[in-house]
């Protein structure tokens, strides 16, 4: 039992030193993008009653209260030091690798504590860990992982203890962040993979998690809408378009999670036409995999099905069903497939055991090559995360179309006194969206502040044309 604990103790510490290698740049980073409007400039946050607020009130942007409360409290601890927040996070999110390894291990699955080591090393998880708004990942994924831990220990020891123990962790995954409401179906995938069959016990244990998580979601939808949203939807896309999108997006984001290149904060905005027979083929391929991944479930098929289908049901809420804000500037994000790309680094550690334990030599030099790329990779992008600035300016670089990069560094740079290169941006974000409240307003302070009144009033009356309760532009004006 001491060599257990001790080998259990060794595996985890050296996948929670290597994190904190990777992430070092990210220690070091500022607040970035919506980081001051949640967090140092929230007055919620630095409210006595905040906790009351985000609990009890529909007055936060979203309903994330646990989230929130984390916040409230690391204010207290760190105001506003960016990195007491930036230490908080890596930590979580090498926590989350160990448990990631755990479930793997309990489910019996090879290569367990390799994937857990690849989780907390790739790239594409930078997205989540180095941007400290994305807390309520980290944290979500904390209470994810223990609520399958926990229900496998129920599974396998049918004490109800660890049962309810489940459910409540899941309650707070729920209210970390609700991208987690597709769980109870993970738990079912979790009971047919180690049985071959999902039994009616099982299915009436997953009543609780499916009645907490619908009524997680509704909240959610309702905060989208009218609180992130302002009650204006962000796009008008039939559901024969969200569902050719929804066929491409896991595609999308295997390829991100196999060979993470050219990763950005805000991807081309994809134009998907729904006319078009072709746009619907990502889809049927991916179908078409799931049926014979069935078909074949009794022996090579088995592991595939029980990894793609991890892989799509957790990314189920972002594929383009329901809208969110973030939907105006992409349809695609690293960071919401923080939970989801456990699947594939899994298959890709369980598929590579054999040739390592046939070679070990050259297959231990493999993966140590592949560790170390891993890690370069984890720590360059988390330089990229460094402060507005830097993020922006590599974000333009991979796609220059993004309006809202364009208008953010342009801030940056008015910040700067750089008053002519802003301008530069905020003009290029207008010829790509002209009807960008936000841009017109900006421009017109800094041809304000060069002099150029008449130009200046003309865009604060087109803000004011576009966003009639735009309250800042009516107070410029």
């Amino acid at each position: 039992m001491k060599n257990a604990w001790r080998s259990l103790g060794a595996g985890a510490g050296l996948i929670i030193l290597l994190t904190f290698v990777a992430y070092m740049p990210a220690m070091r980073a500022g607040f970035i993008w919506d980081d001051d409007g949640l967090i140092t400039d929230n007055r919620f946050v630095k409210a006595d009653d905040g906790l009351y607020r985000f609990w009890f009130t529909t007055e936060p942007v979203d309903y994330w209260p646990l989230t929130y409360t984390m916040w409230w409290l690391e204010w207290r601890f760190w105001g506003n030091n960016a990195t007491g927040y930036h230490v908080v996070n890596i930590l979580l999110h090498a926590v989350n690798a160990v448990l990631v390894w755990m479930v793997l291990r309990h489910l019996q699955i090879p290569g367990a504590w390799w994937a857990g080591l690849i989780f907390a090393l790739h790239p594409v998880n930078v997205a989540t860990v180095a941007w400290i708004s994305e807390q309520k990942n980290t944290l979500s994924m904390l209470f994810c992982m223990a609520t399958i831990l926990l229900y496998l220990r129920f599974d396998e020891e049918g004490r109800w203890r660890w049962y309810w123990f489940s459910l409540a962790a899941f309650l707070l995954a729920l209210l970390s962040k609700t991208a987690v409401v597709m769980l109870p179906v993970v738990l079912l995938g979790c009971a047919w993979w180690l049985r071959g069959r999902v039994r009616w016990r099982d299915l009436l244990y997953s009543v609780p998690f499916f009645i907490l998580s619908a009524g997680l979601r509704l909240v959610t939808i309702w905060f989208q809408y009218n609180r992130v949203m302002e009650g204006h939807p962000v796009r008008m896309a039939s559901f024969m378009s969200r569902l050719a999108e929804a066929g491409l997006a896991p595609w999308f984001y295997l390829y991100k999670a196999l060979l993470p290149f050219n990763l950005s904060v805000i991807y081309p905005k994809w134009d998907i036409d729904s006319h078009r027979i072709i746009s619907y083929l990502p889809g049927i391929i991916l179908t078409a995999c799931l049926v014979l991944f069935w078909w074949k479930r009794k022996s090579w098929g088995r592991p595939l099905l029980f990894g793609l289908g991890y892989f799509v049901v957790m990314l189920f809420p972002v594929l383009g069903f329901f809208d969110q804000g973030f939907y105006q500037y992409s349809l695609v994000a690293d960071h919401w497939q923080y939970h989801a790309i456990v699947a594939p680094i899994a298959l890709v550690a369980a598929g590579c055991l054999p040739t390592y334990r046939r070679w070990k030599s050259v297959g231990m030099l493999g993966i140590s090559i592949i560790m170390i790329l891993l890690g370069v990779g984890t720590w360059n992008r988390s330089g990229v995360y460094r402060s507005d600035k830097t993020l922006w300016q590599d974000n333009l670089v991979k796609n220059p179309q993004a309006w809202l990069a364009h208008v953010n560094l342009g801030e940056v740079l008015w910040q700067e006194g750089r008053m002519e290169d802003a301008i530069v941006h905020y003009e290029q974000a207008l010829r790509i969206k002209p009807d960008y409240a936000d841009a017109h307003n900006n421009l017109a302070i800094d041809l304000y502040q060069l002099g150029k009144v008449p130009e200046a009033i003309g865009h604060f009356e087109q803000a004011l044309r576009i966003q009639p309760n735009f309250a800042e532009a009516h107070n410029n004006l």
